[in-house]
């Protein structure tokens, strides 16, 4: 066997265990778990204590935790729902939002705040899916009409973020347009493979096969998504896409394909999530603090007046497009929306990492960068929770949006 330690993994693992039991003990302290993780790794790591540093074991797990983040998010995509005037909303949401953060980004460029504007750009883009999920259906909100609006909006910037980021800022040195032909290869490869996993799950004897082995000790539906987030993010490595963009990808193929998770297996989720949550997310989640800089937060210049400007630019970049759903939802309604979709950490932790290993993001922008998504968990949804109080939630029907959904998300 190699010669390796894991001690730090232990500490880590503890970390993972304490944050929401604590939070659980503390009922009245409303932060999300992820927020306490990445403090609790900051306050474990070189930058504070110095009890950890993110060693090769650490590491691994981190981006597997990485992998299976994004993989569980595309999951969340139900794209029986992006149909009639939901997706042209969303849509136009993301244009919106991609222009005011193109011209915000570039103008803080202008100003030297900022020394790579479109990665700056990209990485404010994104929503929170897995955090504003949660609250949604908390607040009861899930299947009302400013709920799937949210989601919607959510999920088709996500994705967007997400192809920009593999499109522009790659550990391939390549040309967007080079990249973008890959991107399209890529995508008509999973397709032709989706179709093939579809056709298969057809077989009947097939089906009774995986029926018999999923709950016995083969656990076969979950070594099959494994094995093919796994394919997924090797095949994107192949083609010179990130990570994330595999991970996220495969996710949302498996929930197009998978469309009978109800009736033949309704715990197969719930297994992929106990060994993404239980294990290898809070993994990614305390390392990104163990390797947060923050000397380099806290040693002035720009770094600490990019904070506030960062959270302010997530409000107008993703608060803004909310505007759009006026004709739908009522102003109060409105404004949480706005405030639910300026909610961002998990993307913004992911892409910053690329960014600072790939050289066009500082430390100090980084770490600025994460400080502002960590304030917008804690501020934008309790906010949005406070806007929402008192009003009554408008109900969602099929003729909404032209589909019949089977549920929340």
């Amino acid at each position: 066997m190699p010669d390796v330690s894991f001690s730090g993994l232990v500490i880590v693992a503890a970390v993972a265990f304490a944050a929401p039991l604590l939070l659980g003990l503390a009922p009245k302290l409303r932060l999300p778990s992820v927020v306490v993780e990445i403090v609790a790794g900051i306050v474990i790591g070189p930058s504070v204590l110095g009890w950890v540093e993110p060693d090769l074991v650490i590491q691994i797990l981190a981006v597997l935790g990485l992998a299976f983040l994004l993989f569980l998010a595309g999951l969340e995509i139900e794209l029986g729902r992006f149909k009639g005037r939901f997706l042209r909303t969303s849509v136009l949401g993301l244009v919106v939002s991609f222009a005011i953060s193109l011209i915000l980004a570039f103008g803080l460029g202008a100003t030297g705040l900022i020394d790579t504007p479109l990665i700056v750009a990209i990485i404010l883009l994104a929503t929170s899916l897995g955090l504003v999920a949660p609250v949604l259906k908390d607040a009861g909100e899930s299947s009302s009409v400013f709920g799937q609006l949210v989601i919607a909006s959510a999920s088709i910037t996500d994705f967007a973020a997400v192809i920009l980021l593999s499109l522009f800022f790659s550990r391939e040195a390549t040309a967007p347009g080079t990249k973008l032909l890959l991107l399209g290869s890529f995508l008509l490869l999973l397709a032709a493979v989706g179709f093939a996993v579809a056709g298969a799950g057809r077989s009947k004897r097939l089906s009774q096969e995986l029926v018999r082995l999923q709950d016995s000790t083969a656990e076969i539906r979950v070594r099959g998504a494994v094995l093919f987030l796994l394919g997924v993010v090797a095949l994107a490595a192949v083609f010179g896409l990130e990570v994330v963009l595999g991970a996220f990808i495969a996710g949302a193929i498996l929930a197009l394909i998978d469309r009978d998770l109800m009736q033949t297996h309704p715990n197969f989720r719930l297994k992929l999530e106990s060994i993404g949550f239980g294990f290898l997310v809070p993994v990614f989640f305390v390392s990104s603090g163990l390797t947060f800089d923050l000397d380099s937060l806290l040693a002035g210049g720009d770094a600490l007046v990019q904070v506030p400007v960062f959270i302010l630019a997530l409000l107008v970049i993703r608060g803004l497009p909310a505007l759009l759903y006026r004709r739908q939802i009522d102003a109060r309604q409105t404004v949480a929306a706005g405030l639910l979709q300026a909610t961002s950490l998990p993307f913004i932790v992911a892409a910053t990492q690329i960014g600072m290993e790939l050289g066009v993001l500082s430390q100090a922008t980084g770490a600025a960068l994460i400080a502002a998504g960590l304030l917008s968990v804690l501020i934008f949804p309790l906010a949005a929770l406070t806007v929402l109080r008192g009003g009554p939630s408008v109900s969602l029907s099929a003729d909404d949006v032209g589909v019949e959904l089977g549920g929340s998300a």
